[in-house]
């Protein structure tokens, strides 16, 4: 794996990861009671910055994972085009 493909990998699994973090400890302007003219959705204070280092260790830790399955050769990359790759034509 080059250094570009690994950058680049880890990106998208950061990035993915990002989203799935998001939700997690957040506080509703709904929940805190009624403030005038806010979103009833809107989070009440948001912790970007637990997020981001959040983030970045599951991320992190997902990258290992998936760069030394790749590097070991237990799941090749033709084994992955051929069965998750685009449709074959006629």
């Amino acid at each position: 794996m080059t250094p570009t493909t690994a950058i680049a990998v880890y990106f998208l699994i950061w990035w993915v990861t990002l989203f799935a973090v998001l939700p997690f400890g957040m506080n509703r302007q709904a929940e805190a009671g009624d403030i005038p003219g806010a979103d009833p959705g809107a989070p009440l204070a948001h912790v970007m910055w637990r997020k981001v280092g959040w983030t970045t260790l599951v991320a992190s830790i997902v990258f290992v994972v998936v760069a030394a399955i790749y590097m070991s050769g237990v799941i090749k990359l033709d084994w992955l085009i051929e069965h998750f790759g685009p449709p074959k034509s006629f």
